[in-house]
């Protein structure tokens, strides 16, 4: 295996789960020694930001791999979703141009075993939408809130709703969105108390923010 990337074995037993592969700026080559190491011991890997042309490589090798091109998940078995009614995490997208981010959230709290459903598209640009929504999300322990252009939309369901809600920016918008920095300088001086804000496109994080609060909760 090639040495420039050494596996944490023991990250689990730190923090609570393994080690994930951030995919966007490592070679397919580096890739294939990676997944191998996982696939010689049997054991499932999450990879993030994979773009679609290494996908495709490591789909050829990894027949029962799942990829996901919005999002670009990978995980070197499929994804089980769980859709029984009782999810714990709610994802909610301004618009329709976040779904990749969203997604990101969604799948990486699937390979987690937290179940999570994802509302599309409950932007402040049509604000009647959302409120059609309150009740449906009074039902979540947890809320990611996904939001590009201006970013209002955490704030507005910050002072609406009392769950912990993750902001996640998105790189969405024209000229003075500024590829998702306008969208994060607003959540980040939101007025509503105690929003929690990510990085831009980070829904991975989102999601692993969220995973931490439902694995206290349910302590």
């Amino acid at each position: 295996m090639d040495k420039t990337f050494i596996i944490d074995e023991e990250r689990k037993q730190r923090i609570g789960f393994d080690e994930v592969i951030y995919g966007a700026s490592k070679s397919v080559a580096l890739l294939k020694n990676i997944l191998k190491e996982y696939s010689d011991k049997n054991e499932n890997v999450l990879v993030t930001k994979l773009q679609e042309d290494k996908a495709k490589v490591l789909l050829k090798i990894y027949k029962n791999a799942f990829y996901e091109t919005d999002s670009g998940i990978f995980t070197l078995a499929n994804i089980k979703i769980e859709e029984n009614g009782s999810a714990k995490v709610g994802i909610i997208s301004a618009g329709s141009s976040d779904i990749g981010v969203a997604n990101e959230a969604y799948y990486t709290l699937s390979y987690m075993g937290v179940q999570s459903r994802i509302i599309h598209d409950v932007g402040v640009a049509g604000l009647h939408r959302l409120l059609n929504k309150l009740e449906e999300l009074k039902t979540f322990d947890v809320l990611i809130v996904v939001a590009g252009f201006e970013g209002a939309l955490p704030t507005v369901i910050g002072g609406l709703l009392p769950q912990p809600i993750i902001g996640v920016p998105t790189s969405v918008g024209y000229g003075s969105a500024k590829e998702g920095e306008t969208a994060l300088h607003a959540m980040l001086t939101s007025c509503a108390n105690g929003i929690t804000v990510v990085n831009i496109d980070n829904g991975y994080g989102a999601a692993m923010s969220a995973f931490r609060m439902i694995k206290l909760l349910n302590k």
